[in-house]
């Protein structure tokens, strides 16, 4: 299947009550519910069924399986995992309801791709160096919530960050914010 764009994102966190507490300025929600739902609006209105989501770790905190997959399957688009701190179990393992989802590709630890002719390194955290760094390839991370801001080709992808307006963005977009 082809798809027709990518979009990345990171950080999303559903069924976290207290990522509302960690990040009071993006997450000022009533409720659980209220900040999956927001996310789930903001990602349909980005992202289409023949689209390639990159989450780049901390899909869900929650210890229902069932909303975990409710959750999956109200994204649109194929979805692909790089996992976050949150998204393995205390041996290192793939927690087993992320395992069980149908993602695009197995979940990875980091991911190497390409987007409009740039080469990307893909980790839930920020790296100071990555492959083909010195040749001129890009970082997308996420873990950090807004708080590291971006250098050089390096940046972070969170929903927290204040101009991904939580939501997931193109690699068109993140370039722009970069300065290089």
């Amino acid at each position: 299947m082809s798809f027709t764009r990518k979009f990345y994102t990171a950080d999303l966190h559903f069924g976290h009550s207290k990522i509302r507490d960690y990040c009071p300025a993006t997450r000022d929600f009533a409720s659980v519910e209220e900040m999956d739902s927001e996310i789930f609006t903001r990602v349909q209105e980005r992202v289409s069924a023949s689209d390639l989501l990159y989450i780049l770790g901390d899909f869900a905190v929650c210890p229902d399986p069932e909303y975990v997959r409710h959750c999956f399957h109200m994204l649109p688009g194929r979805k692909r995992l790089i996992l976050g701190n949150h998204d393995i179990d205390k041996k290192g393992r793939v927690r087993k309801d992320l395992a069980d989802l149908p993602w695009d590709r197995p979940p990875t630890h980091a991911l190497g791709t390409t987007d409009v002719g740039c080469r990307l390194y893909l980790h839930h955290y920020a790296c100071r160096t990555w492959p083909a760094a010195h040749n001129g390839s890009y970082h997308l991370y996420g873990h950090s919530h807004g708080n590291l801001p971006p250098l050089g080709r390096s940046r972070d992808v969170g929903i927290d960050c204040a101009d991904t307006h939580f939501a997931p963005m193109s690699f068109a977009e993140i370039k722009e914010t970069l300065d290089v």
